[in-house]
């Protein structure tokens, strides 16, 4: 499978007259059609290294290949833009118009796509908010916000999809249905990096990366990431509950072999003990 993201020995520093990394030697390869979970508390560097992908942060030290291009070219940034689209932890700081309509719109009308209205209309109907074209979007709730901000992105059919902290402004059932509209996007084959320092968000991931100050402690399935206690206290992380239980029971004696990393999974091998 061919890859969507290749990165080599990646360094980054907000002051180049600073001898402080945000990056430190970070490389990574992710396949395309790939759901990646990157994990780490705040300050772990996950955010600056997402930026890298569509060239919002200039590449300062190593190699970064998005799709088969070179991010440091100036040439294809303008065709990165169009195949990665990012969601922020904030929608008010995406949005470009008031009205709903013009916002999701503005990314086509700056690639001069044709069929705009159409692409809009579809965009809004993927999220579940059709018909709110003429709707002012500062009359929305926080979850309708970042559903327009989705929207904005969807409409440009983007190959990779990036969410920064796309859900830590929403409650429980809002969170909920952003993931569920994620899971969707990826089962149609996107590619999709879900940024979050939430352990339990990245248990359904194709891959998990596990980044502290600015470096990747471990890169591997969720059973095996988020298995490990240690590692993710390292990251300044809390282990799964499931884990913490299944730990405990190992203490006792009771060892019921391979950990789910949910509590209603752990319940029923537990329920099945003889």
């Amino acid at each position: 499978m061919e890859e969507a993201v290749l990165g080599k020995g990646i360094s980054f520093s907000y002051d180049k007259k600073s001898s402080h990394n945000v990056l430190r030697d970070v490389s990574l390869s992710i396949k395309k059609g790939c759901f990646v979970a990157v994990l780490g508390s705040n300050g772990s560097g996950k955010s600056t290294l997402m930026k890298h992908l569509d060239a919002l942060l200039p590449l300062q030290k190593g190699l970064l290949q998005v799709l088969g291009m070179d991010v440091r070219d100036e040439k294809n940034i303008h065709v990165l833009r169009r195949l990665c689209g990012m969601v922020f932890q904030d929608p008010d700081n995406q949005f470009v118009s008031s009205v709903v309509g013009e916002d999701v719109a503005f990314g086509l009308e700056n690639f001069e796509e044709k069929d705009i209205p159409m692409k809009v209309e579809k965009a809004l109907e993927l999220v579940g908010m059709p018909g709110f074209e003429k709707r002012n979007i500062n009359m929305l709730s926080g979850g309708q916000k970042q559903r327009i901000a989705l929207a904005g992105v969807l409409a440009m059919d983007p190959e990779i999809l990036v969410f920064d902290e796309a859900v830590s402004m929403l409650d429980q059932e809002g969170r909920k249905e952003m993931l569920s509209y994620v899971k969707r996007l990826h089962k149609e084959g996107k590619t999709i990096f879900w940024v979050t320092h939430q352990v339990s968000e990245a248990i359904d991931a194709d891959l998990v990366i596990l980044m502290k100050g600015g470096t990747i402690l471990k890169t591997g399935r969720p059973d095996e990431v988020l298995s490990d206690i240690g590692l993710l206290n390292e990251a300044g992380l809390d282990a799964p509950l499931s884990v913490k239980i299944c730990h405990d029971l190992a203490k006792r004696g009771v060892n019921i072999g391979k950990c789910p990393l949910d509590v209603p999974s752990l319940a029923e091998v537990i329920c099945g003990l003889k």
